[in-house]
């Protein structure tokens, strides 16, 4: 039976929690002393939630219904109202449950459990910094195309036009999410295609000729400074992986015994698990690091708290110390000296250099492999690699092989 006003007025406390239901899921939940509290029982994603919707008498009956109404419209379109509630809270109580911030929020916190961290991060301050500040208060469903690229013409303004064409992209997932909710209408970035100048990005420096490869692998092999950074100098070449990657690497992501390192999706840039084979020289170089920082968390933790790993410049930073400047190698730089590698020299099948770069590779039916496709031959291809390294530096030529298949 729905509650009355004066049923919850005269309610009283007793020995233990009461709870008198509304409907809907709704109930005032009644104290040993007295306090009463509206709450909404629900479920989402196959778990049984509890939504706070304030307490009485500040929120009377009627009130706690329409919040009850609100919460219940947001399950309909698939949406945890705890998510909302807690985006309109770092939004700050006095905006707009719709408003673009809100949403923006919600979006973020819901997703960005799928993201790596630095990604994560990234997103969020970008919005912050340029987005928030300028519509961020606004319905979401009122903003315009031309609201939105007056918007971005001020950030392309200060020279920020790579910041600039990624905050469009931002905006357009939050404005489909709105839409997906039923809280707006249309993608409006979408009308903003070719508003804005291109940006071609530059290709991070890189060293793909082998015999400069040579000079500078045993470059790294006299490496005078730290020792786990000059294990990730040795390392970075052998796994070619993304350099945020390399650095939070954790030693429960490695299985040495099978010879695989276990990447998790969140700190993927494609949100998907990566396997990375393990060959012998980057098994003997991981063996020798276990012995300096195998009973902490990172395999290159930070010079000043082991719980954190190195920075995002330590590797960078002693390409400089040795002699390499920004235009000539870059620790993103690996990747595409492998890649180049493999592919001219060692007739490697593009389809397995692209899968162990991690890149989106579908197979003839447009399905994405799996983090096992083509296993043998990655491991195959890994080891080939390390050998073919090893070869340079002790100053062998190496004979290019035929295609592999």
């Amino acid at each position: 039976m729905a509650l009355t006003d004066v049923k919850v007025r005269n309610a009283k406390g007793g020995e233990k929690q009461v709870k008198l239901s509304d409907g809907g899921g709704m109930y005032l939940l009644v104290t040993p002393s007295g306090g009463k509290c509206w709450r909404l029982k629900y479920r989402f994603g196959g778990k049984e939630k509890t939504l706070a919707l304030g307490t009485y008498p500040e929120i009377s009956l009627a009130e706690a219904r329409q919040k009850r109404d609100k919460a219940r419209k947001h399950l309909a379109h698939g949406v945890d109202p705890n998510e909302v509630k807690k985006a309109q809270k770092l939004a700050g109580e006095e905006r707009a449950e719709n408003s673009f911030e809100v949403i923006a929020r919600e979006w973020h916190e819901k997703f960005s459990a799928n993201w790596s961290p630095s990604h994560s991060a990234t997103t969020i301050r970008r919005l912050e910094a340029d987005v928030f500040p300028v519509i961020g208060s606004r319905p979401i469903a009122d903003i315009k195309a031309p609201e939105l690229l007056k918007m971005l013409r001020r950030i392309e303004s200060r020279g920020a036009l790579e910041t600039a064409h990624r905050i469009r992209t931002i905006c357009g997932q939050v404005f489909r999410y709105a839409v997906a909710t039923g809280r707006a209408e249309r993608d409006c970035a979408t009308d903003l295609k070719g508003a804005l100048p291109p940006y071609k990005k530059g290709h991070l420096a890189a060293i793909t000729d082998p015999k400069k490869v040579a000079d500078l692998l045993r470059t790294i092999d006299s490496y005078e400074g730290s020792f786990p950074v000059k294990c990730a100098l040795q390392l970075a070449p052998l796994f070619f992986v993304r350099p945020g990657e390399l650095r939070q690497a954790e030693w429960t992501e490695f299985d040495l015994e099978r010879a695989e390192w276990n990447i998790p999706g969140n700190r993927m840039k494609m949100g998907e698990p990566h396997l990375v084979p393990l060959s012998d020289q980057a098994i003997s170089i991981l063996n020798d690091l276990h012995a300096l920082t195998g009973e902490g968390r990172y395999l290159f933790p930070s010079y000043r708290s082991v719980a954190r790993p190195m920075s995002n410049n330590a590797v960078n930073a002693a390409l400089r110390r040795m002699g390499y400047d920004k235009d000539t190698m870059t620790g993103h730089g690996f990747r595409a000296m492998a890649r180049t590698i493999l592919d001219e020299v060692l007739q490697f099948r593009p389809d397995f250099i692209e899968h162990q770069l991690a890149h989106a590779v579908k197979d003839p039916n447009g399905r994405a492999y799996n983090r096992t496709a083509h296993l043998a031959e990655r491991r195959r291809m890994m080891q080939t690699w390390s050998d073919y390294l090893d070869g340079l530096k002790a100053g062998a030529k190496v004979i290019p092989l035929k295609r592999q298949v």
